[in-house]
């Protein structure tokens, strides 16, 4: 019946009939032009179909003392505009591009160097001092063609095919050791030769990194190289991604899906950022973190290698892993909100994140005063 007045609907704490453990409508279900939930949000909300049942979510704190929340030993967490605002790095009134980290990005194959360009743009214009994209020597001109601020460093290629060589390990590591941070994956693509060089990097890797993309599909085949030991990384699959990582299938229910992610942020010591709708963030001790922002027109190529080069450019500007990426993932889904107020979902490209950055900033050092 309410459904059928046609009227806007306020839900208090939750729509009737959302099941909000999982997101599933029992039965009949209110739709909901604003939901309010008390105290804490609900996890079932921000899961289809029960995402779409409840409008804007804003979550009411009724006045529960931290200390009653600790005795529950709560593991899901909601990712707020507070707790970003507060992780955003502070810049020193003095500094030098020197002060503000410098990233090396390898990146690039053939047909794909629209990848390098996206990740190192999105790093630049996340608060970086310094950007470097290491590729294919054969794509160097093409790099630097699209390339303004970010510098390009031209790297052995397999003959001539634009696919970073194995022949290269040598100067890539003098590189990866010059700079704070490393992004390796965003359009390496799929060459045997690469997938071997990858692998190698990583497994003597003592630099804060990310492996994206390629990168992670190079573990496909050759997943203990990532469980050995290396500092802690930030792994950033898409569910297919994941699954060639794990080589099992999700489960259906959604707290043996969180657990399964959780065992593998541990086997591979990383911070695993599973992008989705929500995409959820998972440490090593079994915090997850998930994400309120973004949209479905975010759902096109080069969104991924956008969501990189913010975190990676916080990774190189000092922020541990599992920060870079709580804050890098919900900037990077409040640049898609604030593209689809000018734009709408189905004209979304990814270049147009990277433009929305300095709105997003300034939205959330409001929000830190």
């Amino acid at each position: 019946y309410i459904n059928s007045t046609r009227l806007p609907v306020i839900a208090v704490d939750c729509p009737s009939g959302l099941n909000v453990d999982n997101g599933r409508c029992e039965g009949d279900t209110v739709q909901a032009v604003y939901s309010y939930p008390l105290a804490a949000a609900k996890i079932g909300m921000y899961y289809s179909p029960g995402r779409e049942k409840c409008g804007q979510i804003e979550v009411v704190p009724i006045g529960v003392p931290d200390d009653v929340w600790k005795q529950f030993n709560i593991k899901e967490n909601l990712i707020t505009s507070e707790m970003v605002g507060r992780l955003l790095p502070r810049r020193k009134p003095d500094g030098h591009k020197g002060d503000f980290g410098k990233l090396f990005i390898l990146a690039g194959s053939t047909g794909l160097t629209g990848a390098a360009t996206l990740a190192a743009n999105a790093s630049a214009r996340s608060g970086l001092g310094l950007v470097t994209v290491g590729c294919p020597q054969t794509l160097n001109p093409i790099l630097e063609n699209k390339l303004t601020e970010p510098m390009t460093y031209r790297l052995p290629d397999v003959g001539k095919k634009g696919f970073l060589a194995l022949r290269g390990l040598g100067e890539i590591r003098k590189k990866m050791a010059e700079n704070d941070a490393v992004i390796i994956g965003p359009g390496v693509g799929t060459h045997h030769e690469t997938r071997e060089l990858v692998q190698r990097l990583v497994s003597r890797i003592d630099k804060p990194a990310i492996i994206d993309a390629d990168g992670l599909n190079a573990f496909a085949k050759n997943r203990e190289t990532l469980a050995g030991e290396h500092p802690k990384l930030i792994l950033t699959p898409h569910p297919g991604e994941f699954r060639r990582l794990i080589d099992e299938e999700f489960p259906d229910d959604l707290n043996d899906k969180f657990n399964l992610v959780r065992q593998y942020a541990k086997k591979y010591n990383s911070v695993i950022v599973l992008k989705g709708s929500p995409t959820i963030i998972v440490d090593t001790d079994e915090q997850l973190y998930l994400n309120p922002t973004g949209n479905n027109g975010m759902a096109t190529g080069g969104t991924g290698d956008v969501l990189s080069g913010i975190i990676g450019s916080f990774l190189a500007q000092g922020l541990s892993p599992l920060d870079s990426a709580i804050a890098g993932v919900y900037i990077h889904g409040l640049c898609g909100d604030l593209a689809a107020d000018e734009y709408g979902v189905r004209s979304l490209l990814a270049g147009d994140l990277i433009e929305y950055l300095p709105d997003a900033f300034a939205l959330l050092e409001i929000t830190e005063e």
